[in-house]
């Protein structure tokens, strides 16, 4: 069976044409034409050719080991450069594994005061604290033998919402709602403020 390829995908298949009309360069080298060999570049082209000159102040980079003069080879320091070049000293840090308290360091008073031993200790129970209730507990027999009344079967019963199709309407107002007379503070606080209201 022999397909025939679209007039389309047969334009789309075809190479990119060269519009720079190069030839095929196969080389890195290639023949340089006689008028290349005999073009005179212009003073334009020659000033783009000059290299960049660096800035007025520029210098160059610094040797990574500088040579030392004599003077700063034989120089002795002060005692206070001596100074400043000796080490931090750490500071100590107390903790509970280095304090001994055996030994009175540090000037700390080994008899505690009033204060303190009335706040290390442990505070107390409360006269009416009840124990947690046991997850399971007996029941006793007057309350399993109780009659529930009309009344809490009434209220243990859940409310019952009709559902739009069976005839709820929710935005109907109730009679007592129609005849209400509002009180002077809800007429008070229905009035929008003052701040808000323009002067006509």
């Amino acid at each position: 069976m022999r397909f025939i390829m679209a007039t389309r995908t047969d334009r789309l298949a075809q190479p990119k044409p060269n519009l720079l009309r190069f030839p095929d360069r196969r080389s890195p080298e290639w023949v340089v034409s006689a008028a290349a060999l005999k073009a005179c570049p212009s003073q334009r082209v020659c000033s783009l050719a000059q290299p960049r000159v660096p800035v007025g102040g520029w210098q160059p980079d610094r040797p990574l080991l500088a040579p030392l003069s004599t003077a700063v080879k034989t120089a002795k320091p002060s005692p206070r450069i001596r100074h400043l070049a000796q080490p931090k000293r750490a500071k100590m840090v107390l903790t509970h594994f280095s304090v001994d308290s055996s030994t009175h360091a540090f000037g700390v008073p080994t008899t505690p005061s009033s204060r303190i031993l009335q706040l290390a200790s442990p505070k107390q129970v409360h006269a009416q604290h009840a124990l947690a209730r046991p997850v399971s507990w007996p029941v006793p027999d007057r309350v399993l033998k109780a009659v529930v009344s009309e009344r809490v079967q009434t209220l243990a019963r859940p409310k019952t919402h009709q559902a739009l199709f069976e005839g709820y309407d929710p935005y109907r107002v109730s009679p007592a709602a129609r005849a209400a007379t509002a009180s002077p503070r809800l007429l008070e606080l229905s009035l929008p403020l003052p701040r808000k209201c323009k002067s006509q």
